[in-house]
């Protein structure tokens, strides 16, 4: 289910229109409130007498101190960042000052925050040029969560988050007894087990991004990278946020080990990146798909409906963690 724009139209009115308050807030007179996007959340656009505004409402599932969170991360990022080579998005502070609304939709609370309209395009990362300053921009990002104070509770991107949690949907929702079942069990132990290892070596922690798959969560304008879609953003190893760039499938195999060399040598021009956080990241391509597979379960009963998470949908994850030899 989603909010439609005539509900939603009430929340400007109410929140963002500030009718003689100082320019910083004043967003203008709203025109338009187009449905845009349907993905983890969804997304409208906001048309107004002073330009376009980004309005997403988060699934039902999200909860007000996981909202709370991000915006406290993306209001220090924005601070801290003054590189011309990276930002991040800018969510727009309301009539009482905080920049978040609870909405009470049919299908429960949502939580709705607007965002300043990010102009640019998708960098789809397919030369060396391109990688070298995503790996730049992604360094300083981490750089600068380096610099980041956070009060608020927050689970990490640990193995429980990656592994445990993700398994135990699985099973939930294909049958402890499946035949897949043990596979999957075993699977998931190997990965931990060696995730752990390569942790107890030492490697890089801090706040991740955590959703830099190096698609749309970054838009790139003249060499500035403005990354987004920060709702996954936790404690946890760096080599997790820039394996999803590693897994990305939009480049072509013959390329794609130097694009990577490129994306390695743009980060490491502005932080380290060690040896063991390298030899990590593949562990952690097979950690996100695992993920990944968890999270299309966790949405199937609310959400997406189990018409495309049929057996097919599993023999397809079955025959890519076997190709991992891990098992």
């Amino acid at each position: 289910m989603y909010t439609g724009p005539t509900a939603l139209r009430s929340v400007l009115d109410q929140n963002y229109l500030q009718y003689g308050l100082s320019e910083q807030y004043d967003i203008g007179q709203w025109s338009e409130c187009l449905f845009w996007l349907r993905g983890l959340n969804d997304t409208y656009r906001v048309r107004t007498s002073k330009g376009y505004y980004i309005l997403r409402v988060y699934r039902q599932e999200i909860k007000e101190q996981d909202v709370s969170y991000e915006l406290s991360l993306l209001t220090q990022l924005k601070a801290l960042l003054s590189s011309e080579h990276t930002g991040v998005a800018e969510p727009i502070a309301k009539k009482d000052s905080r920049y978040y609304t609870v909405i009470d939709a049919a299908e429960g609370k949502r939580v709705a925050v607007l965002f300043r309209f990010i102009t640019g395009t998708e960098n789809r990362l397919q030369d060396e040029e391109s990688c070298y300053a995503f790996g730049k921009s992604a360094a300083e990002l981490h750089a600068a969560m380096d610099q980041v104070v956070l009060e608020q509770h927050r689970y990490e991107l640990d193995t429980k988050f990656l592994i445990d949690q993700p398994l135990e949907r699985i099973l939930n929702y294909i049958g402890e007894n499946h035949e897949s079942a043990p596979f999957l069990q075993q699977f998931a132990l190997a990965l931990k087990e060696r995730i752990t290892a390569a942790a107890d070596q030492g490697l890089d922690f801090g706040i991740c991004h955590g959703d830099m798959h190096g698609n749309n969560n970054a838009m790139e304008q003249n060499g500035h990278f403005t990354h987004l879609d920060f709702e996954w953003a936790a404690k946890g190893w760096r080599a997790y946020d820039l394996a999803q760039v590693r897994a990305r499938k939009r480049q072509q195999p013959e390329t794609k080990e130097q694009l990577w060399h490129a994306l390695m040598a743009g980060y490491r021009s502005v932080r380290p990146f060690s040896v063991q956080d390298e030899a990590a990241i593949e562990l952690f391509v097979f950690a996100r798909r695992f993920w990944v597979m968890g999270l299309d379960v966790a949405f199937i009963h609310s959400d997406n409906g189990a018409i495309d998470y049929t057996e097919d949908w599993l023999d397809g994850f079955i025959a890519e963690f076997r190709k991992t030899n891990l098992v």
